[in-house]
C-alpha cells in the first residue's frame, strides 16, 4: 500500500517529466451571411466566388447565398453550389435583404444601390467613368461601406485583382491573336510561333507591365519572334529578368516603333495608364504601313486604347478591319475565359472574408489589414477617398482616422 510519501513522489516525478505543450485554439469571432448575386453588366461572365471556395467559408461557419444562374456563364450550375451548403436566393431581393456581405465582379446598377440595406457591405469593382452622376450619392445615401478589390493590396503592395486580371489578358491576346490569323476567321493563314525551316512571325508588345510580361511569355513559349515597347527602361529590364532570355526592347521611340510595325504579324497594345487615358502612340499611319492581315489585340481599350484606329468592340462582334488590319477592340477580355477568371478572383477574396469572420467584423479587419483598408471608398456611407471627393465636390476623411477611432 502506497503511503503519503510515495504518492507525493509520483507526483513530483510526473510533474518533472517533458509534457505536451497545450496551445491556445483559436475561436471564430464572427458569423458572416455573404451574397452573391447574378451579374447583369452586359457580357459580365465571370463570378465572384467559386463553389469550392463557397464550401470553404461554410464550413468555418458562415452562410453563402447565391442567386440563382449566377455561375452559370462561368459554368457553375446552382446545384454545384448547393452540394456545397449555399442557399440559393431565388430573387435578387431575397439576396441583398438576407446578407451583409454583397461580393460582386462589376460595379452595382442604380437599381441594384436601391436594393442595398444600411451599413450593407460591398466588394465590387468602381470603374468611375463608366458610372452615372449620382452612383456616389446613392452609395452614401445607403451608409454602406464599400470596397474597390482592384485597389486592394497584398502583403507586398501589389494589387493581387490587377495582377491576376493582366496575367489573363496577356495570355489569351496571344491566343486570340493566333485564332484571328488563321483562314478559320479569315486570317492570313498563319500559325503564330514557327516551325522549321520557316520564318516565325513576329508579335511587337506595347507595354512592359503584367499584361505585357504574360503576353511575351505565351508568345515565346509559341516559337515567336517578341518584341517589347515601353516608355520605362526599368520596365524592360525588369522583363528581362523576368523572362530569362534576351529579347528584343526598346522604349517608345516613334521611328523605331514604325519601323517594327511595318513587319510585324501582331501587335498587342498593353500600356497601362497610371491615372486618365491610356497614351495614343500607335498612330493611323502607322496602322496603315503594317501588313495585310496583320492583326492587333488592344488590351488597353478599357483606359481609351493606344491605337489612334481602335474602337470599342464587344465579345459578340469582337473584331472589325481598318486599312487591311483585324482590330479586337473588346474591354473585358477576362470574361471571355470566366472559369478560370472566376477561380483567379475566388482565391483572392475567400481569404479576406475568412478574415473578416475572424477578426470579428470589417472594423477590426481593416485595423488589422492596410491592404484591405487601401480599397475602402466609403466607410458606413463617409466617403474616404479623396480623389473622388474633389471629382464631386463632396467631403471626405481619412480612412487611417476612422478605423483608429473605432
Amino acid at each position: 500500500m502506497k503511503t503519503s510519501r510515495d504518492v507525493l513522489l509520483s507526483l513530483t516525478k510526473g510533474a518533472l517529466m517533458p509534457q505536451e505543450e497545450m496551445l491556445e485554439v483559436a475561436h471564430k469571432k464572427g458569423h458572416l451571411r455573404i451574397g452573391i448575386p447574378k451579374e447583369i453588366t452586359f457580357q459580365e461572365n465571370r463570378v465572384s466566388l467559386v463553389p469550392d471556395d463557397a464550401g470553404l467559408l461554410i464550413n468555418h461557419g458562415h452562410e453563402v447565398m447565391v442567386e440563382t444562374g449566377a455561375g452559370k456563364n462561368a459554368n457553375f450550375q446552382d446545384n454545384d453550389y448547393s452540394e456545397h451548403g449555399a442557399r440559393i436566393a431565388y430573387t435578387t431581393d431575397e439576396l441583398y435583404k438576407n446578407c451583409e456581405i454583397i461580393l460582386k465582379v462589376a460595379p452595382p446598377s442604380l437599381e441594384e444601390i436601391e436594393l442595398m440595406q444600411p451599413k450593407q457591405i460591398l466588394f465590387s469593382t468602381l470603374q468611375l467613368p463608366a458610372q452615372p452622376e449620382n452612383f456616389v450619392r446613392k452609395l452614401m445615401d445607403k451608409k454602406v461601406t464599400a470596397i474597390a478589390y482592384e485597389w486592394i493590396k497584398d502583403e507586398d503592395g501589389v494589387f493581387p485583382v490587377i495582377r491576376s486580371m493582366g496575367e489573363i489578358a496577356g495570355g489569351t491576346s496571344i491566343l486570340i491573336a493566333a485564332e484571328l490569323l488563321s483562314n478559320v476567321n479569315n486570317g492570313q493563314g498563319s500559325i503564330l510561333g514557327g516551325i522549321a525551316g520557316v520564318a516565325p512571325t513576329e508579335v511587337v508588345i506595347l507595354g512592359a507591365g503584367t499584361v505585357g510580361e504574360y503576353a511575351a511569355r505565351a508568345a515565346l513559349g509559341l516559337g515567336a519572334t517578341v518584341k517589347v515597347f515601353d516608355s520605362s527602361v526599368y520596365r524592360l529590364r525588369r522583363l528581362q529578368n523576368v523572362l530569362g532570355t534576351r529579347i528584343f526592347t526598346s522604349t517608345v521611340q516613334p521611328k523605331v516603333l514604325a519601323k517594327h510595325l511595318k513587319t510585324a504579324d501582331v501587335a498587342i497594345g498593353a500600356i497601362r495608364a497610371s491615372g486618365g487615358r491610356t497614351p495614343c502612340i500607335v498612330t493611323e499611319e502607322m496602322v496603315q504601313d503594317m501588313k495585310t492581315g496583320s492583326v492587333i489585340v488592344d488590351v488597353s481599350i478599357d483606359q481609351g486604347g493606344c491605337f489612334e484606329t481602335s474602337r470599342v468592340t464587344n465579345h459578340t462582334s469582337p473584331v472589325f478591319r481598318k486599312h487591311g488590319v483585324v482590330h479586337y477592340c473588346v474591354p473585358n477580355i477576362a470574361s471571355r475565359v470566366a472559369r478560370t477568371a472566376s477561380y483567379a478572383l475566388s482565391t483572392i477574396f475567400t481569404p479576406i472574408l475568412q478574415h473578416i469572420g475572424d477578426e470579428g467584423g470589417m472594423g477590426n479587419m481593416l485595423r488589422h489589414s492596410s491592404g484591405v483598408r487601401n480599397g475602402v471608398y466609403f466607410y458606413n456611407g463617409i466617403l474616404t477617398n479623396k480623389y473622388l471627393g474633389e471629382l464631386f465636390n463632396l467631403p471626405s476623411k481619412d480612412i487611417d482616422l476612422l478605423v483608429a477611432a473605432l
